[in-house]
């Protein structure tokens, strides 16, 4: 007989379409730190952080209270009014990115599509520069500049003056901006495409080639930034200067939030009234997102995902290594692809149902791991045992 956890999963998977699928799990109903709960009490490891959305883990003390406290004194503020917590918030973001302006929206694909609008007025040009194996959003700017054929065709013909070249290819990229493109879009790591990091000379390449024509860069940090890879963002690391920084999931501990970040310059092209967002920069969302960057600040975190995803990347590769199954293991700081030479669905299945820990695809064979930042090594023990043992079985 079904039980009320069973009949909600599947009232649920109806209730979205019937097309997104779902993990073979009772409802989840709670989270501790790097745990998920499900109604049937089990608990997962989760290894997928929501998508990277939740970097501090789940319930953290300090977001937990900062959002409880925001929630009972203001939820609704649009950016026509000042507001002091959205101030302050602003005043962290821009220090941490070291960039002197924000646009605050709900999503990394609301700040691609922002930062696709302010080139074109910056630049006055409509041609655009993007990678193979990108992934930027699900929008219709955002999907223009993904260069991934299999989730563009269904949607085609999108945004016209969009070329793709190849990832780690300077003379190809050179070749392709010219006077007609205002913006080239890069991830310092294609994480959809398969968790692929960027080659740096590659991206300092691009900074060069924009400079000598005319046109911005854009990197996209929605899924690198806020400690992810190891450093609060992979274009400081790399002593890269952009003009737009795309932010999202982490930015707010697991809260809807973007940002895109940008220039003196490019803000001189902007007007009253060319872009908003109702929601963007709400108070509760600033709250969460000054919380996170306090939690990451004081708890030195990006310098612990170097370390810890250091220690990750050595224990697969030592466990996995031999492993037929295994084509490559590669990332930065806890930010991990594994590669398969087979489909990865299935070992994704019999790792959430026989071992409990949940991880992400990258594309169709390689599972991604993203585990919050306050991981430790016995929760990565416990993932790599996993990992070893559905390949091996």
């Amino acid at each position: 007989m079904s039980t009320t956890a069973d009949l909600l999963v599947t009232r649920e998977a109806e209730l979205l379409g019937g097309w997104i699928p779902q993990r073979p799990i009772a409802s989840v109903i709670r989270g501790e730190g790097v745990w998920l709960i499900d109604a049937a009490g089990r608990r997962y490891l989760d290894f997928t952080s929501g998508y990277g959305t939740a970097p501090l883990g789940h319930a953290h003390p300090a977001l937990t209270a900062a959002i409880a406290k925001q929630a009972a004194l203001l939820l609704a503020c649009p950016t026509l009014f000042p507001c002091a917590v959205r101030a302050r918030f602003l005043e962290e973001l821009s220090a941490a990115v070291g960039l002197p302006h924000l646009f605050l929206c709900n999503s990394g694909t609301e700040a691609i599509e922002a930062g696709l609008k302010f080139a074109r007025l910056a630049t006055g040009r409509t041609g655009v520069v993007a990678l193979q194996g990108s992934f930027h959003g699900r929008t219709a700017g955002a999907l223009s500049v993904t260069g991934n054929p299999l989730v563009r065709r269904p949607f085609e013909p999108l945004l016209a003056g969009v070329t793709f070249v190849p990832r780690d290819d300077p003379a190809a990229l050179a070749a392709a901006v010219d006077d007609n493109v205002g913006l080239v879009v890069v991830e310092p790591v294609q994480g959809e495409g398969g968790v692929h990091p960027i080659d740096p000379e590659f991206l300092r390449a691009a900074r060069r080639v924009t400079r000598e024509c005319g046109a911005l860069l854009l990197v996209d940090e929605i899924q690198t930034g806020f400690g992810r890879i190891g450093d609060w963002f992979a274009f400081a690391e790399l002593g890269l200067e952009p003009d737009l920084v795309a932010l999202g999931k982490g930015i707010a501990g697991g809260l809807p939030m973007g940002a895109l970040a940008y220039t003196r310059a490019v803000a001189a092209a902007l007007f009253p009234g060319v872009h908003g967002s109702t929601f963007g920069g709400n108070p509760l969302a600033c709250a969460a997102g000054l919380a996170t960057l306090g939690v990451l600040r004081d708890q030195r975190l990006p310098e612990r995902a170097r370390e810890v995803g250091g220690r990750l990347l050595e224990r697969l590769r030592r466990e996995l290594a031999g492993k037929t199954l295994v084509r490559d293991i590669r990332g930065r700081g806890l930010m991990v692809g594994v590669e398969l030479r087979r489909k990865a669905g299935a070992f994704l299945h019999a790792l959430t149902t026989e071992h409990g820990v949940l991880a992400l695809p990258a594309g169709p064979n390689v599972i991604r791991l993203l585990p919050p930042l306050t991981i430790g090594d016995d929760e990565i023990g416990i993932a790599v045992r996993g990992l070893e043992a559905v390949l091996r079985e």
